[in-house]
């Protein structure tokens, strides 16, 4: 069952969700200062982890379908919820590096600033000294940070918005995956799918979610929102999209028999 086939794309499924989780980081760094279209700008190297692991992650699950399909293993649902565990585990490590990666971006954005590149702000932040200076910056998470969170209400419905977001985005690909085994003379069909569920993740995202997001960051740019508060809004949708890749787990036999009688209707 567990394989280092399987390993392998763990690794690189931790790695996508880890980075993306970290994004709310570079753009808190980024109201911290007053720099948030720089912030924003310097997501990019986050964007581009998580672009590159999931090329390399793609071909590896695809290996896992082909291999489940020819009856190398009976277990391919198993396997797809050990990805989503992945996924899971990517997004706590964000949690528990979040307030450092808050501290760094605040002073990468200043570095960006000054540099003018992102590649020489890159190659002056691994300097020696730079380096060491980082240590400083380290910063566990602790149990009051955790009662901030609930403290002056928490934002309910953008965190239940975020967490079918999450949800979706998680088991998209891999729903359309499961269909393709379960349904083999529409396996390329059913592969080709994803759209049909994380379609409905981007227009949440788009329509509900970034836009309110970008409302708040603008009012505490102009002193109409507490930094704090944002510190708390962020810290809730870190802990939305945790359970959003929780809730993931349910969502993937389900959403692969739906894809499999959509397609089934256009055939």
């Amino acid at each position: 069952m567990f394989s280092l086939s399987l390993a392998i794309p763990m690794v690189f499924t931790m790695l996508i969700h880890a980075a993306d989780s970290l994004s709310y980081a570079l753009r808190l760094g980024g109201l911290r200062t007053r720099r948030i279209a720089l912030a924003i700008s310097l997501s990019g190297i986050l964007l581009l982890v998580s672009r590159t692991s999931n090329m390399a992650q793609g071909p590896m699950v695809g290996n896992l379908v082909d291999t489940a399909s020819s009856g190398g293993t009976t277990n391919f649902a198993t396997q797809l919820h050990w990805l989503m565990g992945a996924a899971t585990i990517g997004t706590a490590l964000a949690i528990l590096c979040f307030p450092t990666m808050v501290k760094l971006s605040s002073r990468m954005v200043v570095h960006f600033e000054a540099a003018g590149s992102i590649p020489t702000m890159v190659r002056g932040m691994l300097k020696r000294s730079k380096m060491k200076n980082a240590m400083y910056y380290i910063t566990p998470p602790s149990w009051v940070m955790a009662k901030r969170l609930v403290q002056h209400g928490m934002p309910r419905r953008l965190m239940t918005l975020n967490i079918a977001v999450t949800a979706i985005y998680t088991t998209g690909v891999l729903s359309s995956l499961y269909a393709a085994y379960l349904y083999p003379s529409q396996a390329i069909a059913a592969s080709q799918s994803t759209g049909l569920i994380n379609g409905i993740a981007t227009i949440l995202l788009t329509i509900l979610i970034d836009p309110r997001i970008s409302l708040l960051s603008d009012k505490s740019l102009r002193g109409e929102i507490k930094l704090d508060r944002m510190n708390q809004i962020y810290g809730c949708m870190l802990i939305s999209r945790l359970f959003g890749t929780l809730l993931a787990q349910l969502l993937l036999i389900p959403f692969a028999y739906w894809i499999g009688w959509i397609v089934g209707l256009i055939h």
